[in-house]
């Protein structure tokens, strides 16, 4: 079993509504990795994360779930959180033993309850959060929409990294390669802007934790 050093772990929560596609989102990177052999189904009760009986049953989470998967020299522990207000004692926990919240947002449903809640808790919690959209290939989502109103929730800092290309069928990095064309809009500025945010964040955090805080 290969071995890795603390440097070199890496441990994210996905949280969101119910319904947002946590766990298949989960299934598909353990077998893009070659954790797994192939993606289980929700529908087939085969994914790795839903094997409870009532989770089966009916079709969704009901407790928290803990897989792992390595890439790039990187081990990656995957946290998988129900997605229901009545098993939120299930999924708040999991905000404790990670470094980076995903938050899970259906495209087709916007931002939710329960999306609105992990990320004020984790926001609480000072940790990483990343804003994934999933489903966007579902029939009327209103990508520019979604974007706005995510901003308007949470920030105008909520900027896109991967944007949608070649309807749908490809992704353009948004940060490391700014010159494709996007289904959403132009990326050309969109680096510049990220990196401002970012600068501007550890220019705030250096101010709270004194002259000796180092970046």
């Amino acid at each position: 079993m290969t071995s890795f050093d603390t440097q070199h772990i890496r441990t994210i929560a996905f949280v969101g509504q119910g319904g947002a596609g946590k766990t298949t989102l989960i299934e598909r990177l353990l077998a893009h990795t070659g954790a797994i052999g192939a993606a289980g189904a929700i529908e087939r009760g085969s994914t790795v994360c839903d094997y409870d009986p009532r989770e089966k049953e009916h079709g969704h989470s009901v407790k928290l779930a803990v897989t792992n998967l390595s890439h790039d020299g990187t081990l990656i522990h995957l946290l998988d959180t129900p997605g229901y207000l009545d098993f939120v004692g299930q999924s708040l926990p999991a905000l404790s033993a990670v470094e980076t919240a995903a938050i899970v947002v259906n495209a087709g449903a916007g931002v939710e309850l329960m999306t609105q809640r992990m990320m004020h808790w984790a926001k609480e919690r000072d940790l990483c959060r990343v804003i994934i959209i999933n489903r966007i290939d579902a029939e009327g989502v209103d990508l520019p929409k979604l974007l706005a109103d995510i901003q308007a929730e949470f920030g105008p800092e909520c900027l896109p990294i991967n944007l949608p290309a070649n309807n749908g069928t490809e992704v353009v990095d948004c940060f490391f390669q700014p010159d494709g064309e996007s289904d959403l809009m132009p990326v050309t500025d969109e680096p510049a802007e990220v990196v401002r945010i970012i600068n501007d964040f550890y220019e705030r955090k250096a101010g709270e934790l004194g002259p000796n805080y180092s970046l």
